[in-house]
């Protein structure tokens, strides 16, 4: 665990210590794009943030390299050298498409050749435990198929929910983080030397994310762009795929006993079909809510637009940071009650925890406006946004002119419209009029 834990350490701090010069150098470049409908931020910001999480990727991989006891994972497997030169790829055509902005259907094939990259050197899905049926061994083209399948949809799932500052790495974080704890239990518990690459895979992934969150967090002063999110979305596909497809359930020996007992015995075998889906659960139904709105609108399943989960939050009234935040809640909510799950599938009370806390989460979403007011014998020791504001005068001067201008306004008839997308809570100051050329006309 301390030499996990070392290389999460060098890890964040390499792509910590790298983000600043970065974003000095994309400013330098022009990689600033400029403000397009979909997005939320007020100011042009500078992407490439990806490469100094790139470069904690191989830092991280570096060191995990000349430790004791993470050494025999490189001799024993070909399966970092596979990571790096999938993630290689996938990050040089991220930075190329976060300086010139590539065409989708160019980097869709490049996620595939990235892919393809990784199963040539083995880093590949060979089998998979079915429950009710047993251990399922692919062909070749199978395992391929599948392979780059799950690639592919990850990517794109990471890279659709990166629409918030600090959104996509935290969510990953928190992936990375059920992922990391349920592969070193394999490791260390069962002794399946075939779970530490994945072990390693999603400590590596959690330094990467925790060094770039301060930069990313909101207000952010840079973004991690394509080279980022589809790198992060790469790693942790790697890591799911190491541990689904690489670790053969039979090593366990827990196919022993009754049926029932058997089935619960068997339940941490089956749950890496379940848990890489999980931890990726809300930006993949994300990504096909996304698939399936466009595809009815007529557009390209490719296409932007403001309709992802983030903006649905922000719509509703939620403010940016609450938006994340409850993001980050479900996220953690559904990864680790898999977790959980997987190790006491006995215990109710798991399940209750669960329900209750989905309970809340409910909550949360239905009162967007809700801001918490301390006490008045509090007062003075809350932060200032949760002390009770009191009425400011009004001189009499003031007043007598606010009820002139609002008896001549009550004279013309304004139509009032919704916030919508572009709403006070959202991104923008809420609009008076539903056609500004026709108020104007009328004044």
């Amino acid at each position: 665990m301390r030499d996990y834990l070392l290389t999460l350490c060098v890890t964040a701090a390499v792509t910590y210590l790298l983000t600043g010069p970065v974003r000095k150098f994309a400013i330098a470049t022009g990689a600033m794009p400029e403000i397009r409908a979909r997005d939320v931020h007020r100011e042009p910001t500078p992407r490439l943030g990806g490469i100094a999480m790139f470069f904690g990727l191989c830092a991280g991989l570096l060191v995990a390299d000349h430790l004791q006891n993470l050494n025999s994972v490189f001799e024993l497997s070909n399966e970092p050298r596979a990571l790096l030169s999938g993630a290689a790829l996938i990050w040089l055509i991220g930075v190329l498409d976060d300086k010139f902005e590539l065409d989708a259907l160019i980097k869709l094939g490049a996620q595939m050749i990235s892919a393809g990259v990784m199963v040539a050197q083995g880093l590949t899905i060979l089998w998979l435990p079915i429950p009710g049926v047993g251990t399922v061994a692919l062909t070749p083209w199978q395992g391929t198929l599948l392979t780059v399948a799950l690639v592919v949809l990850t990517i794109n799932a990471v890279n659709f929910v990166d629409g918030l500052d600090g959104l996509a790495a935290g969510m990953v974080c928190i992936a990375a983080a059920a992922f990391f704890l349920y592969a070193y239990r394999l490791w260390y518990g069962y002794t399946i030397e075939a779970a530490a690459p994945a072990t390693l895979f999603a400590a590596i992934l959690m330094g990467m994310c925790l060094g770039f969150l301060p930069h990313n967090m909101h207000p952010a002063r840079i973004f991690m762009g394509d080279s980022g999110s589809m790198l992060i979305g790469l790693v942790l596909a790697a890591s799911a795929i190491s541990i689904t497809g690489q670790v053969d359930p039979d090593v366990l020996k827990l196919f022993e006993g009754s049926t029932r007992e058997a089935t619960h015995a068997a339940l941490p075998v089956f749950i890496p079909l379940v848990l890489p889906l999980t931890i990726i659960a809300i930006p993949m139904a994300d990504l096909v809510l996304a698939i399936v709105r466009r595809t009815w609108k007529g557009q390209s399943p490719f296409a932007a637009d403001r309709g992802h989960l983030h903006h649905r939050l922000l719509e509703i009234g939620h403010s940016h940071s609450r938006a994340v935040l409850i993001m980050y809640f479900w996220s953690a909510l559904i990864a680790f009650g898999t977790l959980a799950y997987s190790v006491h599938s006995t215990s109710m009370w798991i399940v209750l925890g669960v329900v209750a806390l989905s309970a809340i989460g409910l909550v949360l979403l239905l009162l967007p406006r809700f801001t918490p007011r301390a006490p008045r014998w509090a007062q003075s020791v809350v932060p200032p946004r949760y002390r009770r504001r009191k009425p400011a005068a009004v001189p009499a001067e003031a007043a007598a002119s606010a009820e002139a201008e609002g008896a001549e306004g009550a004279e013309e008839e304004r139509e009032p419209v919704s916030a919508g997308v572009n709403g006070a809570t959202a991104i923008g100051h809420r609009s008076r009029f539903s056609d500004r050329s026709k108020a104007g006309a009328r004044g």
